[in-house]
């Protein structure tokens, strides 16, 4: 059945918008990764990331990282959200989502304001006798960084899913015999299964090609592939920055690639 002219009409100042903000630039960043400044094709390019092994590596571990605090922080408040009253629920979810209404600029500089050696942070500690610590310019201050921007992106998904759960399944649980943990194991978990992998992999695009997150916090120690690229565009060499940047994309297509295949094999089903 061909589409309606009407429909057409709908679609097309998306596929226009499309055309214009995700092919083009895409087309863009690959003539510069072929390009050897001069218009000729070339993979050296390609050939110089070798150089920046370690950069990928660290950004990867990294955001790694930041998605499983994530994840262990969000799952049992969102399971604990669920038990909640509504009106204490709609409290909660207002306060995520209110972090999420200021700029990342802004909410990540404040954290400098926290985290420095004369900070909030290091007044306190200094208060109860332990003293200043070091927090600026280390991995604790970029993961702690990317958690605190990202979270959100994790608790919502997972909370949306756990609050759809019938209550039913909890009562066929309980009537089963199986106690609260086993519910949660048997029950929640395979059901909130594709909302986890949701939440892992908008948690882990952002914190593995962010740039300023380690600028700000990792005081020009710590450098990731968002801060190389950055670099490049910044010298300006692009051609290598549109070669980083083009792989950056290709690792987080085969990520959520991966990470979908995980979450295809759930229909729905509950065991106890």
């Amino acid at each position: 059945m061909k589409p309606s002219l009407g429909r057409k009409l709908i679609n097309a100042p998306y596929i226009v918008w499309s055309a214009i903000f995700i092919v083009v630039p895409l087309f863009i960043v690959l003539y510069y990764t072929f390009s050897d400044g001069n218009g000729g094709f070339t993979l050296q390019n390609l050939y110089a990331l070798k150089d920046y092994k370690g950069v990928f590596l660290t950004s990867i571990i990294y955001a790694a990282v930041a998605s499983l605090i994530c994840l262990l922080l969000a799952y049992p408040f969102s399971y604990l959200l669920t038990k909640s009253s509504i009106r204490s629920q709609k409290m909660m979810i207002l306060l995520v989502m209110m972090p999420m209404w200021m700029n990342l600029l802004i909410k990540t500089y404040s954290w400098t304001v926290i985290l420095d050696n004369s900070g909030v942070l290091n007044r306190l500690l200094s208060l109860i006798g332990i003293g200043k610590v070091h927090f600026m310019g280390t991995p604790f201050a970029v993961i702690l960084g990317m958690v605190y921007d990202f979270i959100p992106y994790m608790i919502l998904p997972i909370y949306t899913t756990m609050s759809k759960i019938d209550k039913s399944f909890y009562e066929a649980s309980a009537d089963l015999g199986a106690n609260a943990s086993t519910t949660l194991r048997r029950v929640v978990l395979p059901l909130s299964k594709p909302s986890v992998i949701s939440g892992i992999t908008m948690v882990f695009v952002p914190s593995v090609s962010t740039f300023y997150i380690s600028q700000k916090l990792g005081n020009g120690m710590i450098l990731l592939a968002g801060d190389v690229i950055e670099n490049q565009f910044k010298i300006p060499n692009y051609p290598l920055g549109a070669a980083m940047s083009l792989v950056l994309m290709v690792f987080i297509l085969i990520s959520m690639t991966i990470m979908n295949r995980f979450s295809d094999d759930n229909d729905g089903g509950v065991i106890v």
